[in-house]
């Protein structure tokens, strides 16, 4: 038989390490966001987004989340057209990163959002055996 509170916190704690993973990841591609390359003509700095996949732990009989990989963005970059940026190609246009910080922080609100709800299941996991502890020594 399995034990529900611990599963419960196994399921929180598998969430908040995936939605760790992924916070650090959109705060890599903000602080690059208008990072572009060292040479002339060459690539910026590419977006990377967090796949995620399902795990079952047989032992406690739960299905877990966690990162599958973190991959690089496949959208193309933005061109701009600046002759005197020092990675401006031959033709004066340079390669700008394909992060949009309008979706990084929408999945920055979206990380946090699920790192809050697996950390609220983890608290009233432990409240609900610190209850049970409780029932026991008063028997």
């Amino acid at each position: 038989m399995y034990d529900p509170l611990r599963v419960a916190l196994k399921v929180g704690a598998s969430g908040l390490e995936a939605q760790s993973k992924r916070l650090r990841v959109v705060s890599e591609n903000l602080a690059n966001a208008q990072s572009t390359a060292s040479t002339p003509g060459g690539d910026p700095y590419t977006r990377k987004v967090v796949t995620f996949e399902n795990e079952v732990d047989e032992a406690l009989g739960a299905s877990l989340v966690k990162v599958a990989g973190i991959e690089r963005h496949r959208t193309p970059y933005r061109i701009e057209h600046n002759p005197s940026h020092p990675a401006a190609d031959a033709n004066g246009y340079v390669k700008l990163p394909n992060v949009d910080i309008v979706s990084e922080v929408a999945d920055m609100q979206e990380a946090n959002r699920s790192y809050e709800a697996n950390l609220q299941v983890i608290k009233q996991a432990r409240e609900l055996i610190a209850m049970t502890i409780d029932l026991l020594r008063s028997n």
